[in-house]
């Protein structure tokens, strides 16, 4: 086979290798339990938004879905990656803003202001957690070189996907309210 079939034969094979977690196994122990605490927070604030409100199941996993939260916006101001003003970057303003929405939606619901419960709760989710998880994928960051680092186009693929589903998410949860 000659030069040109052996470039086209490597570029025509895929090969999907995992994901390199070692980037996020050397980062600090603050990096560990901030992933630790949103990665379930993402999952199960998707499965709170999506499924019954006011049962005993809902108050519940928001309980838990709060805990994970407050940790997670706790963890970060350990997280000093980008370090712009004293260690601080414009990314930590939205750990403020989701320990202010834990506290709005906790008193919202204890006064039975489901639509002030139900605004801080989906700003939370697609602020904090899906606007904020978009940022660590920027190139430079853990999740990047995470996710990114193998180098298999299925990664940004399910990124992409992943991003599509949050906005059918929202654009549901929007048509509920309607």
């Amino acid at each position: 086979m000659g030069e040109t079939g052996a470039e086209f034969n490597r570029l025509m094979h895929i090969q999907v290798q995992p994901m390199n977690l070692q980037p996020l196994l050397d980062a600090p122990l603050a990096v560990h339990i901030h992933v630790a605490a949103v990665l379930p927070a993402t999952l199960l604030g998707a499965y709170i938004l999506l499924n019954r409100k006011g049962t005993a199941l809902h108050r519940l996993l928001g309980k838990i879905w709060m805990v994970l939260m407050v940790v997670t916006s706790l963890s970060s101001f350990f997280i000093h990656e980008l370090d712009l003003f004293y260690g601080f970057s414009p990314i930590h303003l939205l750990s403020i803003f989701v320990l202010v929405g834990v506290w709005r939606a906790i008193t919202a619901a204890r006064a039975h202001n489901i639509r002030a419960h139900k605004a801080a709760v989906i700003g939370m989710y697609f602020g904090g957690i899906v606007g904020a998880g978009l940022f660590t994928l920027l190139p430079g960051r853990i999740m990047n070189a995470v996710v990114f680092s193998g180098g298999p186009s299925w990664i940004l693929l399910l990124t992409l996907a992943a991003i599509v589903g949050m906005l059918v998410l929202q654009q549901k949860l929007a048509s509920r309210r309607a």
